[in-house]
């Protein structure tokens, strides 16, 4: 494993301590039960990906998209697959950037790292930019003080404790479950008995007869990817909690073997049965299709229900970024590659200095929507995507070298091994490369794009300066 120069952090702990202090967690408290890391993962695939950007997607590409969150469900779940392989080899808490730098290099553990953190505070923006769009349902306030609001909250919740984060998103993640199994049964009701508004109009017919499956055409479901994945980002996160899950080599698992039935529930199913109710072509971008669809079926109360959940929805992503971000950060301070102070937790074993750091920046997400209140969404939808998916292309790429190694007799064997490795892991990088692809050709995807060199050089120069001023440091020797 990797080293890094012995020196004391605030907190009084080796800062460069080895690789071996970051992946056993020192200092987290293992606080994180097999109930909440379940829910967790359940609810960390149900964000505003799917309550208000699937909105944009649906007029995009109408019924197909069920097609589209389809075929990218299966490649997340081939994506989850190699990160539990990597999991149950060695379970860390800052497990995309340990691997990185394990199985490719010091460098590509720094921009990992990085390039994660940065991911959940671009999505922790997201997320209250569309808490703060849900707010204007009932309120007429300004997007921005909706914004400024919640992320104050949110950051007081996370300096609590682990526990005390573990049991919130599992009660956020079981209002946005119940919610949508709900919405499906009422949904399902219609369709056989008739009743609200849209009962004389609705059918599954509505999957066909409105222009066809592919009203847009392939293209118009291919433009829809960049939204598709950004729906899925976040079911990763169960890979941070390893270091504060009580008992990670049985709760892990059990946890990503329910990604499928996920997938096929919440995304899916939800999907048919709304679209089936509703025609697609009475949806609009930048609204809920799951608020629109209980309007149009006269169920007003429904609607304000359902938009309480959204909220809910979005708070909780948010939080979990605000989670992450600190903890990514104390793994980069631990292993020489970030800023000594990251590594100061509180009493209750949170990550001060970090958490802290992060949550002052996403405030800039209230300056974006004072600024753009319109764009806002768009904008750093696309720009979270891409950097998103660099913790999956560095996972498949990570597990791709372990079973290369461990089949070798290198390393041990992990104990939770992918099925079809590494051909499904070859499949899922050649489809995020599509993914990004097909961003490139959408205008409103392309910033994200504009955004990545200017990142890249950005890590660049602070790999080298931090490499230059810290010769001795082990964390930057090739292994």
């Amino acid at each position: 494993m990797t080293s890094a120069k012995v020196d004391k952090g605030q907190d009084g702990r080796p800062v460069a301590a080895t690789a071996d202090a970051a992946a056993s967690g020192e200092g987290y408290q293992r606080a994180l039960g097999a109930r909440q890391i379940q829910m967790i993962a359940i609810g960390g695939a149900i964000g505003t990906g799917l309550f208000l950007g699937a909105g944009k997607a649906i007029a995009k590409a109408g019924p197909s998209l069920i097609l589209a969150y389809a075929i990218a469900g299966l490649v997340i779940f081939f994506i989850m697959r190699a990160l539990g392989e990597l999991l149950m080899y060695r379970p860390v808490s800052g497990s995309f950037s340990e691997y990185a730098r394990e199985f490719v290099g010091p460098f590509a553990g720094f921009v990992t790292g990085w390039t994660y953190w940065l991911f959940w505070v671009v999505t922790g923006i997201t997320e209250v930019t569309a808490a703060a769009q849900y707010m204007t349902y009932w309120f007429d306030i300004a997007q921005w003080v909706s914004a400024l609001i919640f992320t104050v909250i949110l950051y007081g919740v996370n300096l609590i404790s682990v526990k005390l984060f573990g049991e919130l998103e599992f009660w956020f993640s079981m209002v946005k479950v119940t919610a949508i199994v709900g919405m499906i049964l009422i949904c399902a009701g219609i369709l056989t008995l008739g009743f609200s508004d849209a009962g004389d109009t609705a059918s599954v017919t509505h999957l066909w007869s409105d222009g066809g499956f592919f009203p847009h055409g392939i293209s118009g479901t291919l433009m829809t990817l960049q939204i598709v994945m950004f729906a899925f980002l976040a079911v990763e996160l169960v890979g941070v909690t390893a270091g504060e899950s009580k008992d990670p080599k049985t709760v892990l698992p059990k946890a990503i073997n329910t990604v499928p039935w996920r997938i096929a529930v919440f995304y899916v199913g939800a999907l048919i049965m709304i679209l089936s109710v509703v025609p697609w072509t009475e949806f609009e971008p930048g609204i809920s299709p799951f608020v629109a669809a209980f309007q149009k079926m006269g169920l007003g109360v429904g609607a304000a229900i359902v938009n309480f959940v959204v909220l809910t929805a979005a708070l909780s992503s948010c939080n979990s970024g605000m989670y992450s971000t600190g903890r990514m950060l104390r793994d980069l301070a631990l292993n020489g590659q970030g800023p000594k102070f990251f590594t100061r937790l509180t009493k209750s074993g949170t990550p001060l200095v970090g958490t802290t750091f992060s949550a002052a920046l996403m405030l800039v997400g209230v300056w974006i929507n004072y600024q753009w209140p319109g764009d806002a969404f768009t904008y750093v939808v696309s720009f979270a995507t891409i950097s998103g998916m660099w913790a999956w292309i560095m996972i498949l790429v990570c597990q791709i070298r372990y079973r290369f190694l461990a089949d070798r007799g290198a390393l041990p064997q992990s104990t939770f091994r992918a099925p079809g490795a590494p051909y499904t892991s070859i499949f899922a990088l050649a489809f995020i490369g599509m993914v990004i692809v097909m961003m490139a050709v959408d205008k409103d995807a392309r910033i994200s794009l504009y955004c990545a060199p200017l990142w890249a050089l950005i890590l660049g120069v602070s790999y080298l300066v931090l490499k230059a001023r810290n010769p001795e440091n082990k964390a930057f020797a090739k292994r």
